[in-house]
């Protein structure tokens, strides 16, 4: 179950939040109450791959793509997830696995920020 990791920068005008457990690393910013993009990580270490959400540009990937059974995975992960949080990433993973087109994949392995380490 996906743990909040507290002492994170907020990112004017957004706040952001990071949640953790033993495969998956979220990355959420919220600006309004609203989810305005979120970062999944998993996989090993959580550095290997990433499901990039944003409000403004949509998905994209990063890493190769993993199977549907990640959303399965994650979805057992984000219970303890704040509901204002759980239902958006829900859906949106959701409308993820739902697609018959490929997301863009932009890099072969996921970066991340200083402060996501």
């Amino acid at each position: 179950m996906l743990k909040e990791i507290l002492g994170v920068a907020d990112d004017p005008p957004a706040q952001r939040r990071w949640f953790h457990d033993d495969f998956f690393d979220l990355f959420v910013w919220q600006a309004g109450g609203e989810v305005t993009l979120f970062q999944l990580c998993y996989g090993v270490d959580s550095s290997e791959r990433a499901l990039v959400w944003d409000r403004s540009r949509g998905f994209f990937h990063d890493g190769p793509v993993a199977s549907r059974d990640v959303v399965a995975r994650f979805e057992d992960a984000m219970a303890g997830l704040p509901s204002d949080l759980r239902t958006p990433i829900r859906e949106k993973l959701h409308e993820f696995a739902g697609r018959a087109l490929d997301v863009t994949s932009r890099r072969k392995k996921f970066r991340r920020a200083a402060w996501q380490r």
